[in-house]
């Protein structure tokens, strides 16, 4: 590989990393679990995008359809930018789904039971089986695996959507 070579790849390697270096965690608070549920009452009341600090949350939500879930933190530019963007899913799913939230740094358990080392992640989860959450691709096929379900950058509400429906319709048959 020529010099020339060498340095167009280290320039694209440098971009890439500054790139995503803004959302990834780089630490992360506990925070006191009665203090993050208060404050997830506070949020659910002034918007209809729920945050989550415990599973027994989307579990109960699953009850009443799939969840859309995305993990960020307050820091992460992109994840900011996703917020609008969830809010009108919510209103457009409103009684069909919950569209609900994790804050990592205020919940770093759930971070880890989620394997987030990217933000952010969003995943639409449609049951659980066996003990495992059930995630709907964006192919319309059912998976334990949340790995292959992920939605790791910024989408259109047009995704979200398109999963969401797919969900949906699978909770019909």
């Amino acid at each position: 590989m020529t010099n020339m070579n060498k340095l167009v790849v280290l320039l694209i390697l440098i971009a890439a990393v500054i790139l995503t270096a803004g959302c990834i965690n780089s630490k992360a608070n506990v925070t006191n679990p009665q203090e993050a549920q208060e404050n997830s009452m506070n949020n659910s009341q002034n918007s209809t995008v729920v945050e989550v600090t415990q599973l027994d949350q989307i579990n109960t939500s699953l009850e009443n359809g799939p969840v859309l879930l995305k993990l960020g933190a307050e820091w992460c530019e992109e994840c900011q930018e996703l917020n609008p963007v969830l809010a009108q899913v919510a209103t457009d799913y409103a009684g069909r789904a919950t569209v609900m939230t994790i804050d990592i740094d205020k919940s770093k358990e759930l971070a880890d039971y989620f394997g987030i080392y990217v933000i952010p992640d969003s995943s639409v989860i449609v049951g659980i089986e066996s003990g495992k959450y059930v995630y709907m691709q964006e192919d319309g096929n059912a998976t334990t695996e949340r790995s292959t379900a992920r939605i790791l950058k910024i989408e259109g509400k047009e995704v979200y959507e398109n999963v969401l429906d797919l969900a949906l319709q699978k909770e019909k048959n």
